[in-house]
């Protein structure tokens, strides 16, 4: 063989080798965007149909919630070319696989800022650890459908509490993890990420109200828990009732951190908050099959503890957007009273200058409650 074929030849082998490279590229990768403030990303690539492929990515220091990863909309990856568009984070990542496909260098782009970015597949020695102080368990519901489940620890005695949490749409049990360890002093704390979102499965179908209420039933029954207290934020409210509406006796206790609205109790005449819209990206399917899967709970028999964010401040930016806060705050403390009037034996109360995400605006405000209903059931 000549020097030209020789030559020809390894090139041939090296391009083969990092062009099969390319293909292995299953699992999580971790980078640092640098900045004012370093964030650290975490993206998680899976096989899609075919040849195609499909991503997840984490911030990890910008949410409370690091396992509620945005959706990539579109990964295309030739050879050692690797591109990720998101529309959620409007940014878009232009990289090269290295010839060990071990690395990925390239460029993040915001509009008109771009920034150079390197992910490294992730190790188990290099791998960012969650800081939380829980386990991580899975709960097979169906064949195909297994939820995440966080266990925060706390005490387990035939006289102790344990809370389940409930995340809201499009958030997981992670939401919790400042809250929780706040609680395990007094009550054992789990949390339950919904199917459809975070690590937990997401079937094609099963996201009406009493489907998903069934679901947190099921991790109740598997762990053994007996009589918990339900704590559920924004959307999880309607697992609440969907429980305390048909099997109130399985319940100690509900409560509804600013998750007593429209989906978790109907009121004939209250005009619903909008749900935020889907938006255009992977996760779109499993939101609108859960807005379209909303039932109209009107009787909860359980003992009920309902804190509303009310009112919240409004921001200071634009007339409208001014008066479209006003609005919602009107809509939020007319089902407030709706609320405490369709179901007189609940404790309504509101919690003024906080936001939605009240367990974290107002933490001090909801532990004090939450503790004082609890002590007073039997």
């Amino acid at each position: 063989m000549t020097s030209a074929r020789w030559i020809l030849a390894a090139l041939m082998i090296v391009m083969w080798g990092r062009v099969s490279a390319a293909q292995d590229l299953a699992g999580d990768w971790q980078g640092t965007l640098s900045g004012v403030r370093p964030l650290r990303l975490i993206v998680h690539v899976q096989r899609g149909d075919g040849s195609a492929w499909k991503a997840t990515m984490s911030s990890v220091d910008q949410s409370p919630d690091w396992g509620a990863a945005l959706p990539v909309d579109s990964l295309v990856v030739q050879g050692v070319s690797f591109k990720l568009a998101m529309s959620a984070a409007r940014g878009t990542f232009d990289g090269t696989i290295s010839p060990d496909a071990n690395s990925i260098a390239g460029t993040w782009s915001q509009g008109t800022n771009q920034t150079p970015l390197t992910f490294a597949r992730v190790t188990p020695e290099g791998a960012w650890k969650d800081p939380a102080p829980h386990s991580i368990r899975f709960v097979n519901i169906d064949p195909d459908v297994k939820l995440e489940v966080l266990d925060w620890g706390g005490p387990s005695t035939a006289n102790s509490r344990t809370l389940v949490l409930v995340p809201g749409l499009g958030n997981t049990a992670h939401v919790f993890d400042a809250l929780a360890p706040k609680l395990v002093g007094r009550y054992h704390v789990v949390g339950v990420t919904r199917r459809g979102f975070g690590a937990s499965s997401a079937p094609a179908s099963g996201y009406t109200a009493d489907r998903l209420g069934d679901d947190v039933l099921a991790v109740m029954q598997t762990l053994g828990v007996s009589k918990p207290v339900l704590v559920g934020h924004s959307l999880g409210g309607e697992e609440l009732s969907s429980i305390g509406s048909r099997y109130p006796e399985k319940v100690a206790g509900l409560i509804y951190l600013d998750a007593g609205y429209t989906y978790a109790f109907y009121a004939p005449g209250i005009d619903p908050i909008p749900p935020p819209p889907a938006p255009d990206a992977p996760l779109a399917p499993v939101i609108r099959a859960i807005l379209d899967g909303m039932q109209q709970y009107t009787k909860v028999s359980a003992p009920i503890l309902a804190i509303y964010a009310i009112p919240q401040d409004p921001p200071t930016a634009s007339a409208a957007s001014r008066a479209m806060f006003d609005e919602n705050n009107r809509k939020g403390d007319a089902q407030a009273k709706a609320f405490a009037d369709g179901l007189p034996s609940a404790r309504v109360v509101r919690i003024p200058h906080a936001n939605h995400y009240v367990f974290l605006s107002n933490e001090a405000d909801v532990i004090r409650e939450l503790d004082t209903f609890i002590g007073e059931l039997h």
